[in-house]
């Protein structure tokens, strides 16, 4: 399910996913969730054909939220303080992330991305079980998908330690989970 679901999204036009990351950014920044005094936000740096949060993050920074990447060292994610246009450095599988010479966050608010979805909020991600793990360790979290609308799946198996998302945000709507 995977491969195919990522196959399906790396298929789908540059040049509309241009126009459904301006919709999806809207969508994003009218979440009640994301109102003053929210966060630490987290968001991840785009790769492959993912939705692109940068927009979002910009017009959080806007608002004066605090903002953070994550980072994968060792097995474990973590996340690391970060604003529009500070430093990056490649991350992995990738990725780019804050340096390391930054400080940890913890994150109350976390955009994540999606290969595949379905209206429970549950997500296929690369496989690695990162964010599932973190949702957990968090405790409670707003968390927030973007994915294009395509990517949606009648259903995705999921298992007991799979955590289900919030929110989901396509270009198309906005859907409330459980």
């Amino acid at each position: 399910m995977r491969e195919a679901a990522l196959s399906l999204r790396d298929a789908l036009e540059i040049d509309d996913r241009l126009i459904w990351d301006e919709a999806i950014t809207e969508r994003v920044l009218a979440l009640p969730v994301l109102g003053e005094g929210a966060g630490p936000v987290s968001a991840y740096w785009p790769m492959r054909s993912e939705a692109d949060p940068r927009p979002v993050l910009e017009g959080l920074h806007a608002r004066g939220l605090p903002l953070c990447l994550p980072a994968i060292v060792g097995k474990r994610m973590l996340f690391r303080r970060w604003a529009p246009y500070e430093p990056i450095v490649p991350g992995g599988f990738g990725t780019l992330v804050p340096p390391p010479d930054q400080p940890e966050v913890v994150p109350n608010i976390l955009i994540v991305p999606l290969a595949a979805f379905d209206r429970r909020g549950y997500r296929i991600g690369y496989g690695k079980g990162h964010y599932d793990a973190k949702l957990t360790e968090l405790g409670p979290v707003v968390s927030i998908g973007i994915a294009y609308a395509a990517q949606e799946i009648a259903g995705v198996p999921d298992e007991v330690h799979d955590r289900r998302l919030d929110w989901i945000v396509t270009e198309r709507e906005t859907i409330r989970c459980g």
